[in-house]
């Protein structure tokens, strides 16, 4: 008989922790930005740099940031849920999602996905 794979609740959240806006504001203070990606166990592996079956679940969290040229700075944070946490409700990604998409694919949110 063979095994699924598992599937793997991974949440990724957004901040924006530099702002070069003219009051240092950002419009989206206060949101909750996250999306939730059920990944495989190859891609778990992959966006925690080679987690294994010990590995402890408070361990697998990790951290990217984006720079733009003009002093705006996003952070994506990564994190597997616990089975059976239930999660805040979301204000979506605020159109970064390409961010995930690149780091799911290249593990770097730089360079936007457009096919």
């Amino acid at each position: 008989m063979t095994t699924q794979p598992q599937a793997h609740r991974v949440e990724f959240t957004l901040l924006m922790p530099g702002r070069s806006s003219w009051d240092g504001g950002w419009s989206g203070d206060g949101k909750n930005y996250a999306v939730v990606r059920e990944l495989s166990d190859e891609d778990l592996a992959r966006v925690f740099d080679g987690v294994s079956k010990d590995t402890k679940l408070v361990e697998c969290r990790r951290i990217w940031t984006h720079r733009w040229s003009d002093g705006w700075i996003a952070k994506v944070t990564a994190r597997l849920v616990p089975a059976g946490e239930e999660l805040a409700k979301s204000d979506g990604f605020k159109g970064y999602d390409w961010m995930i998409d690149n780091i799911l694919r290249t593990g770097s949110p730089y360079s936007e996905i457009t096919s």
